[in-house]
């Protein structure tokens, strides 16, 4: 069983800026600071995302082994990262995408974090969504913050 969490935000730039910041998986820390989830993108394998650029996003409860599998600058992307959790307990499948609609001289974003949650860790199902949807709103509030004052 799937499960999606969308959040959407209005920014104050065009939709090619926006797009920029998402893709710039190496200089995403200069708007996206380290959460208790959030550790940072590590081992980037192209300079700027791109269909099927590959990284790493260590947490507290696993590593996410992430690669770029749909993008059509500037309106889409789509990263798969399914999160390796520790001890072995299993896979959480995750997938982010990215739908930017140009509006005018700003843009709408729209976030959607879709979870997959193994049928044994079914008993963690609250917390995973709950702490996704704290990580995803977190996130999107950074890049509008960052995008509205630098766009």
């Amino acid at each position: 069983m799937t499960i999606d969490i969308a959040c959407e935000a209005d920014v104050a730039c065009p939709a090619d800026r926006v797009f920029d910041l998402i893709t710039d998986l190496g200089g995403q820390d200069r708007w996206l600071t380290q959460s208790s989830s959030f550790k940072g993108t590590t081992d980037v394998s192209t300079e700027r995302a791109q269909l099927g650029t590959t990284y790493s996003e260590p947490g507290p409860f696993g590593v996410r082994n992430g690669v770029v599998t749909e993008f059509e600058p500037p309106t889409r992307i789509t990263f798969h990262q399914p999160m390796t959790l520790k001890f072995g307990a299993g896979v959480l499948d995750v997938k982010v995408r990215y739908l930017l609609t140009p509006t005018g001289a700003g843009t709408h974003v729209r976030r959607v974090a879709t979870l997959g949650v193994p049928r044994h860790l079914v008993f963690l199902r609250p917390f995973v969504v709950r702490a996704t949807r704290i990580e995803s709103s977190r996130t999107l509030a950074a890049l509008k913050g960052y995008a509205d004052a630098n766009g």
